[in-house]
């Protein structure tokens, strides 16, 4: 939405909110609501009025109240220590510019519902930081018009160019778990996948694809278990994995979570990790070092990739443009005591 003070010579004045209520045949009340982010508007009439916002542009009557000094943080999910680390990396970047942060949870969902939006137009954030999320195009479109920036942060779909985002080596770090498991002398290696809707369980599927595929071991469908970065994926799976004719000799799991699932099921079957079962997972959760034990996991930066993504939105809330619309941060590999070669 574009909020002038001042008409310049060379464009046409913006329009009043009187103005706008006349042309949109609707109260100013309504048209109010709308600048403002209010509800209770029904979606022909916001779309109406919003498009001619865009099209005339807004001349308020009065200097528009600046946006609160809060940077809005969307889980989907609030559970595990994933969402601390990312909050403890976006604090440090709000208390260096004497901001708040808010957190808000979508209770599993990865978009946001029309009650979130619309309690977010009314807060007006400085910014969002959607987290293993993702937003409609007319989600993201309003709160374009209402001037609030969104960061999307290890995002589940492909943004694009459209949105700044933040993420992960998420191909590279499946590469290389798979890969320090074949230089052990694995050829069954077994993964658990995240949902098959995110990016990031997608990408570290190819990557384990791509290091057997390199090595010449076949990959086996037998070994491949959907999963939703769950406890429960990995307790389940690998039962059903060593019942197996030929079953693994190891796992990669593409979580830390996931991982403490296959610890679980060996010792409910009575192995020994690594000795029977070498376990590899992905994060490195500042639990999974005292797992009995220590877990064999890929580094991924969460505290750096939050504290980024915070700062890009900063810089969009001070109207300054980006230097990079997407930053990826590498991965790499932590060898603890989880995996060894397997039995002769």
């Amino acid at each position: 939405m574009t909020v002038v003070d001042e008409p310049s010579a060379s464009v046409p004045e913006p329009l009043t909110l009187a103005q706008l209520a006349e042309l949109a045949g609707v109260s100013k009340a309504t048209v109010s609501k709308v600048v403002n982010g209010r509800s209770a508007v029904a979606p022909e009439t916001r779309a109406l009025i919003e498009g001619l916002i865009r099209e005339h542009g807004f001349r308020r009557q009065r200097r528009r109240s600046s946006p609160a000094a809060v940077l809005e943080l969307v889980f989907h999910e609030l559970a595990g220590d994933y969402p601390t680390e990312i909050a403890r990396g976006v604090g440090q970047v709000a208390r260096e510019h004497h901001m708040a942060v808010a957190i808000s949870e979508l209770q599993g969902n990865h978009v946001p519902g029309a009650d979130w939006l619309e309690d977010v137009l009314g807060r007006r954030p400085a910014g969002v930081i959607a987290v293993f999320s993702s937003m409609t195009d007319v989600q993201r479109e309003r709160l374009a018009t209402h001037r609030i920036p969104l960061v999307l942060l290890d995002p589940t779909g492909d943004p694009g160019h459209r949105v700044p985002s933040v993420g992960a080596g998420n191909w590279n770090g499946g590469l290389t778990a798979t890969r320090h498991l074949l230089e052990l002398g694995h050829r069954r290696i077994a993964i658990i996948t995240g949902p098959s809707h995110a990016l990031s369980s997608r990408a570290r599927l190819d990557g384990y694809r791509a290091a057997l595929d390199t090595a010449g071991v076949p990959v086996d469908p037998d070994l491949i278990c959907q999963g939703d970065y769950q406890i429960e994926d990995g307790l389940t799976h690998t039962h059903r994995l060593l019942r197996l004719p030929d079953p693994p000799t190891a796992v990669f799991a593409s979580n830390d979570g996931q991982a403490i699932g296959v610890y679980h099921a060996a010792h409910q079957l009575g192995l020994r990790i690594p000795e029977d079962l070498s376990v590899v997972g992905f994060d490195d959760m500042p639990p999974v070092r005292w797992a009995i034990p220590p877990l064999t996991t890929i580094h991924q930066p969460l505290t750096e990739m939050a504290g980024a993504a915070a700062a890009m939105l900063v810089t969009l809330a001070r109207g300054e443009p980006l230097p990079h619309h997407r930053k990826e941060f590498a991965t790499t590999l932590v060898v603890r005591e989880s995996t060894a070669p397997p039995k002769p």
